[in-house]
């Protein structure tokens, strides 16, 4: 017996050092201290660097951004020859919501149901995924995070990466219901029956109409007294401008329709997700208000007629025409690492670094309707900012020595810096 009870202490005192040993870096406390970033390069976000920039924070807000010397308060932390940045916001996302791909009990981004606006991302929320810790050391420290599956997917939320659960992690809940546009063309699912080829979709009309008729339904509920329907209900935001329609679709005559939609049903903010070819009605766009969450663009085009380097310009093209853009994931998750990287795919074609950076702090946040909070460094929005040795939009200087949300000086570590030092030392012999 005293045997079996040695082994019974010795398994539970494994698995907790194995826990302990794979478990996230713990959230960071309140900010209480003051901090002052001297000496840097400021990136504000908005296409204006300073050089030499003081920034002091204090209370999880900014109450300072200049240039020169300025008196500091609290902890100086000097950062000559450093970068500042705002932190990066990763739109389109399922971050926190599939932890491994080939695991369905880890998937928890895709509902029962075709037209559910009533499932809330925010809920099934995992704050502890090892994969939200891995994107801190690139930057990127918030993250709108959306369901997928269905025609109405359900509410998307946006999210800081650093919270014990979603309670602590939510920055704006609800903030929108994605839809996904019937599409124009189909390939043929195989494994549906359906024949081989891309061709028109000939159910394309009848899925459009489904789509106004539900939409109209639930309208017509906001203005009567009917007994409580839960998927109307969650509707309620998108016809008081309370909450963003995303819809997502990709070709020309999908995004005529969208626009259509919009006005017919009287939809104040509606936001285009994917938009492969935004481009040919931009004009369009911008007269409806309507701001494009664009999806890959580190990818091949998806016709052989289309220009090689489409998705690489598509940012340039649209923002030229006065499009708001933003750079989306296509409802990914652990890829999200890599969003500044995208943006510095841009950079090579034809488009500045400062505006660049727009498509990854400053449209994003107005686009998500947090734009008094976050996006850019300016005084009395929160402290989510990184420091990094150089071109935080190039994988070689995006090198972060320090990281605050709201304020918080948060922990850089992840599993990933975890292996790489182990396997380092091994490699080496160097302790790092």
């Amino acid at each position: 017996m005293k045997i079996v009870r040695k082994n019974i202490a010795l398994v539970i005192a494994v698995v907790l050092i194995t826990s302990v040993s794979i478990a996230q870096q713990t959230p960071a406390s309140k900010q209480i201290q003051t901090y002052s970033i001297v000496g840097a390069t400021a990136h504000i976000g908005n296409g204006t660097v300073i050089e030499n920039a003081t920034i002091i924070f204090e209370n999880g807000k900014i109450t300072n951004v200049t240039s020169g010397n300025t008196a500091t308060k609290g902890t100086v932390i000097q950062a000559q020859g450093k970068h500042v940045y705002p932190g990066f916001i990763a739109t389109n996302t399922t971050l926190g919501l599939v932890e491994v791909g080939a695991v369905r009990p880890t998937r928890d981004n895709d509902e029962i149901g075709d037209m559910i606006p009533h499932v809330r991302s925010i809920i099934a929320y995992n704050a502890e995924s090892k994969v939200v810790e891995s994107m801190r050391p690139n930057g990127v420290l918030m993250a709108q995070i959306r369901p997928v599956g269905g025609r109405i997917s359900g509410t998307s939320s946006i999210v800081q990466l650093d919270a014990w659960n979603w309670e602590d992690a939510a920055v704006k809940v609800d903030n929108g219901v994605y839809l996904n546009w019937p599409r124009s063309m189909t390939r043929g699912r195989w494994w549906l029956g359906e024949e081989p080829g891309f061709k028109p979709n000939k159910n394309y009309i009848k899925q459009t109409e489904e789509v106004k008729d539900f939409v109209q339904n639930a309208k017509a509920y906001t203005h009567g007294n009917a007994s409580t329907n839960l998927p109307y209900e969650a509707m309620k935001g998108i016809f008081n401008g309370n909450q963003r329609l995303f819809i997502e679709a990709h070709d020309e005559r999908q995004i005529r329709d969208v626009i259509r939609f919009k006005n017919e049903m009287g939809i104040q903010h509606v936001v285009l997700v994917g938009g492969y070819q935004a481009d040919k009605v931009a004009s369009e766009l911008v007269s409806n208000a309507i701001p494009v969450i664009l999806q890959r663009v580190q990818e091949l085009p998806a016709m052989d007629d289309h220009d090689y380097d489409l998705p690489y310009k598509l940012p340039k093209l649209l923002v030229d025409e006065g499009v708001q853009v933003a750079l989306g994931y296509d409802g990914e998750y652990w890829q999200v690492r890599n969003l500044p990287f995208y943006a510095g795919q841009v950079t090579q074609f034809g488009m500045s670094d400062a505006d660049a950076l727009t498509l990854i702090t400053k449209n994003p946040a107005k686009i998500l309707g947090i734009d008094s909070t976050a996006g850019t460094l300016e005084v009395g929005k929160d402290a989510t900012l990184f420091i990094s040795d150089g071109n935080a939009l190039d994988m070689r200087g995006n090198i972060l020595s320090k990281a605050f949300i709201q304020g918080r000086d948060i922990s850089l570590e992840s599993h990933q810096t975890k292996l790489w030092k182990r396997y380092s030392e091994k490699i080496t012999g160097d302790k790092k």
